[in-house]
C-alpha cells in the first residue's frame, strides 16, 4: 500500500496509524486540533474526565507500542496490581482477582505518550488541517480533501490514499459526506442513557498508602439507588494526584459545583471519602453530558465505497461508565491490522475488517446496554427475554462480590478479555450458584 490516510490524531487514530505504519508506504495522520504540551486540545472536551483502560485495552497496547508502560510509569503514572486494585459494589469490597493490574494514569498523559511514539515512525507523518470531504472514484475512496484548520475554509491540500480511515469520534462529518457523494448512511442502533458525569483533581499524599483505583458501582437492585452508594471511581495519576470522577443519570447527574462534589465524595467508597476529607482540590470540577450510546453497522448496507474504513468512536460510543472507550478504539484498530494481513483488494469494500470490528463492538454493546435498560430513566429498546437475562445478570454480580473465581471470570468479560458467552458456561453458572446458596 502506497498510501493511508487517517482522519483524526485522537486516541483512535493514533491506534489505527501504528497499525499502517506496517502496511503503508506513508501515512498521514489528519488532526485540526492543536495539541498542547500536556496532552489536552480545544476539541476534545472529554480529555479532561477520568478514562479508565481495561485489562485488554492495556493488553493492546503493549502488543503495539512495546515497552510503554514502563515508560509512562517513569513519568508518574502508576500501575496497580492485587489489593492496589479494589472494586466495590453497593459500599462492598469485591474479592480479589489474582494477576489484575490497572494502570493510573490521565488520558492526555497517556496519548501524549502515544503521539511521540507514532510521531517518531518513519513513515508516518501529522498534518494540521481539517478534512473537508472525500475525494470517490469509481466506488472506492481515492484520497480526502482538506482546508487550513483554523478557519475550516479556504484554499486546501488533497491527499491521495490507498486507504482512508475514519477515525474522526462519534460526530465524524462522514456519514454526511457518503450521503452527498450518493451512497448510503450505515444503520445506526442507538439507545437513550441521560448520563452526566464530573472529574476533580486532587493533591496526592500517603492518604490511601498503594491505593492505584478504587471503584464504586451500584449493585443489582429493580431500581437505580444512589442514596445507597454513589457510583465513581479514583485513579491515582501522573503528578502525585488523585483523579476522581462521578456519574449519575437524568436528574442525579453531577455538577460543576465543588461544595456539591465533595458532598458527593462523602456518600461514596471508603477510599473516595478519605480524599474528600483529606485532600485538596486542584482547579475545577469538569463535568460532560453523554445522551446516548450508538453504533454504527456497516454490514447491514448492500453497497459501501471500497478503500474506506472507520474505527474508534465513529464506529460505536458505548456509555462511558463502563469504560470499554479506550479499549474499543484500541480493538477496532487490531481488527483491520487482520483485515490488513489478509492483504484484500483496494477496489472492494472492506466488509471483512467491519466483521471483525462490530464482532468486538457487539460484545461491548450487549454489556453496556443490557446494564442500561436496569436504569429507569433508561425505556428500551428491550431484547427479546431482557427480564431473564437480567435476573442471572444480578445474581452473577452478587455471586462475584462472595467468590474469586466467579470475579476472575465476571471481571475478564467486563476488562474485554473474555466474550460475554463465558458468563453462560454451565459449569461457571453452577458454581455461582453454589455460592449464593452458601452465601
Amino acid at each position: 500500500m502506497r498510501r493511508a490516510i487517517v482522519m483524526g490524531g485522537s486516541y483512535a487514530g493514533l491506534f489505527a496509524a501504528r497499525v499502517l505504519s506496517d502496511y503503508a508506504e506513508d501515512v498521514v495522520v489528519v488532526e485540526p486540533d492543536v495539541m498542547g504540551a500536556d496532552g489536552f486540545g480545544r476539541r476534545t472536551p472529554q480529555r479532561h474526565q477520568l478514562h479508565a483502560l481495561l485489562s485488554m485495552g492495556h493488553t493492546q497496547l503493549e502488543r503495539w507500542f512495546p515497552g510503554i508502560t514502563e515508560d509512562l510509569v517513569a513519568g508518574g503514572a502508576r500501575l496497580g496490581e492485587g489489593d492496589d486494585v479494589r472494586f466495590y459494589l453497593d459500599g462492598r469490597l469485591k474479592a480479589p482477582v489474582a494477576g489484575a493490574r490497572v494502570l493510573g494514569a490521565t488520558r492526555p498523559f497517556l496519548e501524549s505518550h502515544l503521539r511521540r511514539r507514532v510521531a517518531d515512525l518513519e513513515n508516518v507523518r501529522f498534518s494540521q488541517a481539517q478534512v473537508t470531504d472525500l475525494v470517490l472514484r469509481d466506488g472506492r475512496a481515492v484520497g480526502v480533501t482538506t482546508a487550513a484548520a483554523e478557519s475550516g475554509g479556504g484554499a486546501g491540500e488533497t491527499f491521495d490514499a490507498d486507504l482512508v480511515v475514519d477515525a474522526m469520534g462519534r460526530n465524524s462529518p462522514l456519514e454526511a459526506w457518503l450521503v452527498r457523494h450518493g451512497w448510503d448512511k450505515a444503520p445506526v442502533d442507538s439507545m437513550r442513557v441521560d448520563l452526566g458525569y464530573a472529574t476533580a483533581t486532587f493533591h496526592r499524599g500517603d492518604e490511601l498508602g498503594s491505593t492505584v483505583i478504587a471503584h464504586s458501582s451500584p449493585g443489582p437492585a429493580s431500581e437505580y439507588q444512589p442514596t445507597l452508594t454513589e457510583p465513581g471511581a479514583l485513579a491515582a495519576v501522573e503528578g502525585d494526584r488523585w483523579s476522581v470522577v462521578l456519574a449519575g443519570y437524568a436528574d442525579h447527574r453531577p455538577g460543576p459545583d465543588r461544595k456539591e462534589f465533595l458532598r458527593r465524595m462523602r456518600r461514596c467508597v471508603a477510599p473516595i471519602r478519605t480524599v474528600a476529607d483529606t485532600s485538596e482540590m486542584i482547579g475545577d470540577v469538569r463535568t460532560y453530558r453523554f445522551v446516548e450510546s450508538r453504533r454504527r453497522v456497516h454490514s447491514r448496507l448492500r453497497r459501501f465505497p471500497g478503500g474506506l474504513v472507520v474505527v474508534g468512536d465513529a464506529l460505536a460510543s458505548v456509555n462511558p461508565v463502563y469504560g470499554q472507550g479506550l479499549t474499543l478504539s484500541a480493538l477496532t484498530a487490531n481488527a483491520l491490522g487482520a483485515h490488513l494481513r489478509s492483504a484484500p483488494s483496494p477496489q472492494a469494500p472492506a466488509w471483512d475488517y467491519f466483521r471483525l470490528a462490530e464482532a468486538v463492538v457487539d460484545g461491548a454493546w450487549r454489556l453496556s446496554t443490557a446494564a442500561d435498560l436496569a436504569q429507569p430513566n433508561v425505556t428500551g429498546p428491550y431484547p427479546r427475554g431482557y427480564r431473564v437475562q437480567r435476573w442471572v445478570a444480578d445474581k452473577l454480580t452478587e455471586a462475584s462480590v462472595l467468590d474469586p473465581v466467579v470475579n476472575e471470570r465476571y471481571m475478564g468479560v467486563v476488562n474485554m478479555q473474555l466474550p460475554p458467552k463465558a458468563l453462560t458456561d454451565v459449569r461457571f453458572l453452577a458454581r455461582a450458584a453454589r455460592v449464593l446458596i452458601a452465601g
